[in-house]
Order: structure tokens, then C-alpha cells, then sequence
């Protein structure tokens, strides 16, 4: 995809192996093999920056597309239900509205807006009786998070929808003179030593670090005190040490800056306000840190109305008209989403992308840069990109995974090839899956 490789300065000179397709009327593989590629790339481009020559770089189609669902196959065990009870599409007076009420706090909000008993039955007949536009900004008013369902161009006429379609797809901040520090990086293993301080959740952020632990990164992911993520820590949590802080107390707030100030990259998903609220904001951390680079996300964009509306792919699906144009797709009655959660993870890629880029151009000498992605601007990536005639490829099978053992907190596990080759670039991950909160908040 020519847009990703302009975003990141990259060539595009890789290649695609394997065959089919996942179904939709988008095309999600592509996007896919793209996203994964310009790790690839990036990766490969830092090779050369650290004096290791030119890497040849390919990707497995129908493994990239696998990446996109779980990479994790549980072995006599399985995974909790990735959905909450009351979460799904509603349908309202005039539309559907999808209402995500994974955490405790969110499911409590939609329920103060619909004024309903904690069931599905009662929910439905709450939702039906509310414009689609207005249940969805009640439950942002009391701090839930729900989309109605738009069309493209629906979305195209919003203002947030507008804002985000003029947005780059990677907004690079300004160049800093400065220059990083060697963090023990050899050509075989670009990010061995660099320290990647991750305060990001589902989902896209885990996938980004996720994809630079494979080269080797020290990632220490921070989670609040009470966040759990049963469904998908297994998956997400491949090569990471995870520990808890509390950023709302003094102490947590202290230890997060001594944390900050020894690491080389900074990965927030949080959204654009929250850390400004905490007084840990962009100027706080330039003072305390002025040598780390940071890779943001949100989720729906970073100008316009919603820059600092709380969000999550399936929501984001909705309100940009992927979901509608599913359901046109596919013939059907009600919202028809991606196959996976392709924003989530091509966004992840392409955070961890950036984060390459500007580790090259840092060795290369050409000082250091912030970069910020939305999962809003990748679902305007996709929604150019029409589903190809390829056949859909069967589910994944023994051929996919690795054939050692994942030895995890939950039980054994299999665990999918990596679908992506670098020459000279052994991909692994030096850990297995762990929980979260199950490490010290401090640097290996």
C-alpha cells in the first residue's frame, strides 16, 4: 500500500507469498501483508543503519491474516469469552447502535443511560425506544462508550469524520536535535536492549510491542491496579514483562517517571487527555525524559470533535461505516464487521512500524521524532482498498503454529509461525505469554 510507505519512508521492496483471502468486501489481507510488511521493512532499514547491509523481506499471506485473530492456540485450556453478557449491536428507533460493555465501569454507564435492568431483553426494548444519535451520546455523557452505525459517506459528512480523513495516516511531530543512545542493538537483533516503556490495552498497543519484543525489545508493559484482560493477555503479552502501577497516587506517579527516564520509547495508548490529566502530559515528559521517543494512538483521530472520545475497533468499525457497508456486503439484517479486528492490529503494525522509522533515522542521525496513529484513520486506509477475488483460505491448521510448546501461567500452548521473514533477522520472543501484573514495575 503505497500510503504506508510514504508514511514511513519506506521503499515497499518486499515480497508476498501464500494465497487467499479473508472474506469481506474490504481488503483486509491486504492490509494485513501491508502493515506486517512495513515491520518488515522497518526492521530490515534499522538493519542497514546499524551497519548489518540489505535484508530481504517477505510475508506469509495467509499467517499474516491468522495474526490478525489469535496467535495463541491454547492446549487443554481455553481462553475466556472475549465479550461481556450485555455487550453487541442494538437495534434503536431509527438504526443499530453497538454498545461496549466489556469493563465494569463501561457497562455501568450504558446502563445509567438506557435506565434498564442488567439484562439483554431489557436492554433491547431500553435501546429501541432512543434515537440511534442520542443513545450513543448519552452513553458517552455518562462516560461509556457506544457508535451508532453510519455509512461511509454518513461518516464522510461528520465533522469527525471529515477531521479524520484529512489526517496523515502517521502525524510526525517535530525533529528533535538529539541524539539516542546505543542500547546494545546488533545487526541480527536490532531492539535487543532498547527499552520500550508500554502503557497501552487492547488492543492495537500490545500488538506494536508485541511486534518489537520479536526483535528483541525490553518491553515493560504497565497496567492500573484493577485492569485485567483475560481474553486477551495470552496472546498480547508474547515476550513482555508486565507489572501494575497506580498513576493516580504519588507513589505510582514517581515510580512511572523513574521508569520513563530510563527508557529509549514510549508506546501510550491512552487517550490524548488522560496522562495531561495525571500531570504526566507532553511537556512533563519532555522535561523528565527529553531523549525518549514516543509512539501514540487514539482512537478516533487527534483534530475534530471526538479527538478525545474514548473508543475500540468494533466502535470504530461502526461509526466509519465498515460495518454498514458489511451488511450491504453480505446481504444481511443487521451489522456485518470485519472477520477480525483488522484496525487494532493493522494500527499495532503500523505503530510498531513508526517506531523502527524513527529508530532509523535516530542512528542515521537525523534526531529524534514523536508519532501519532488513530484507529480512525486506518479504517479510512482500508475503506480504499476493495476485496480482491481471491478465495477465502481454510481455517488455521498444524502447518501454521511452531512446533515447540508455549509454556504459559494458563497452560500449554501452540503458538503461530511468525508470518514474517527478515533476512539475517531471526524473529522470536525471549518470554512466554505471562499475566498481567506478574513482574516488578521496574527494568529487567
Amino acid at each position: 500500500m503505497k500510503e504506508i510507505c510514504q508514511a514511513l519512508g519506506l521503499t515497499g521492496d518486499w515480497q508476498e507469498t501464500g494465497q487467499g483471502s479473508l472474506p469481506s468486501c474490504f481488503g483486509v489481507s491486504d492490509l494485513a501483508s501491508a502493515s506486517v510488511a512495513s515491520v518488515g521493512e522497518g526492521a530490515a532499514a534499522l538493519r542497514a543503519a546499524l551497519g548489518g547491509g540489505k535484508a530481504e523481506v517477505s510475508v506469509d499471506r495467509r499467517l499474516a491474516s491468522l495474526w490478525f485473530s489469535f496467535s495463541i492456540d491454547p492446549q487443554g485450556w481455553q481462553l475466556p469469552p472475549a465479550w461481556d453478557d450485555l455487550a453487541g449491536d442494538y437495534r434503536a428507533a431509527d438504526g443499530w447502535i453497538k454498545l461496549h460493555t466489556n469493563a465494569p465501569h463501561h457497562r455501568a454507564a450504558a446502563i445509567r443511560a438506557l435506565g434498564c435492568a442488567e439484562t439483554r431483553e431489557d436492554v433491547a426494548r431500553a435501546a429501541a425506544r432512543w434515537q440511534a444519535s442520542e443513545l450513543e451520546a448519552a452513553v458517552v455523557a455518562e462516560g461509556g462508550v457506544a457508535a451508532e452505525m453510519r455509512s461511509i459517506a454518513a461518516w464522510g459528512r461528520h465533522p469527525q469524520g471529515a477531521a479524520v480523513i484529512a489526517e496523515p495516516l502517521v502525524t510526525w511531530e517535530e525533529t528533535r536535535p538529539a541524539t539516542i543512545s546505543d542500547w546494545g542493538a546488533t545487526p541480527d537483533r536490532p531492539l535487543r536492549g532498547l527499552r520500550v516503556l508500554d502503557l497501552t490495552r487492547i488492543l492495537a498497543g500490545p500488538v506494536a510491542t508485541r511486534a518489537l519484543a520479536g526483535f528483541g525489545a525490553d518491553v515493560l508493559r504497565i497496567d492500573p491496579v484493577d485492569w485485567e484482560e483475560p481474553s486477551l493477555a495470552p496472546d498480547v503479552t508474547l515476550g513482555k514483562h508486565c507489572a501494575r502501577l497506580d498513576l493516580r497516587t504519588p507513589e505510582g506517579r514517581a515510580r512511572f517517571e523513574e521508569l520513563l527516564a530510563g527508557a529509549d520509547l514510549f508506546v501510550n495508548g491512552y487517550r490524548p487527555d488522560a496522562l495531561e490529566r495525571l500531570g504526566l502530559g507532553a511537556g512533563w515528559r519532555a522535561r523528565v525524559a527529553p531523549q525518549v521517543m514516543e509512539i501514540r494512538l487514539s482512537a478516533y483521530g487527534w483534530t475534530g470533535p471526538w479527538a478525545l472520545r474514548r473508543g475500540y475497533d468494533s466502535l470504530v468499525q461502526m461509526s466509519a461505516g465498515i460495518a454498514a457497508a458489511g451488511m450491504d456486503w453480505a446481504g444481511a439484517d443487521r451489522p456485518t464487521p470485519l472477520p477480525v479486528q483488522a484496525l487494532d492490529h493493522a494500527t499495532g503494525y503500523l505503530m510498531a512500524g513508526a517506531a523502527l522509522a524513527a529508530l532509523r533515522d535516530a542512528v542515521a542521525g537525523r534526531g529524534l521524532r514523536n508519532a501519532r496513529l488513530s484507529l480512525a484513520r486506518t479504517a479510512a486506509l482500508l475503506a480504499q482498498y476493495p476485496a480482491d477475488d481471491r478465495a477465502p483460505f481454510p481455517k488455521a491448521g498444524e502447518a501454521d503454529y511452531a512446533q515447540a510448546i508455549e509454556t504459559t501461567p494458563w497452560g500449554p500452548a501452540r503458538r503461530l509461525r511468525p508470518a514474517l521473514s527478515v533476512a539475517g533477522v531471526p524473529i522470536h520472543w525471549d518470554r512466554p505469554a505471562c499475566e498481567l501484573g506478574s513482574t516488578a514495575p521496574a527494568w529487567p
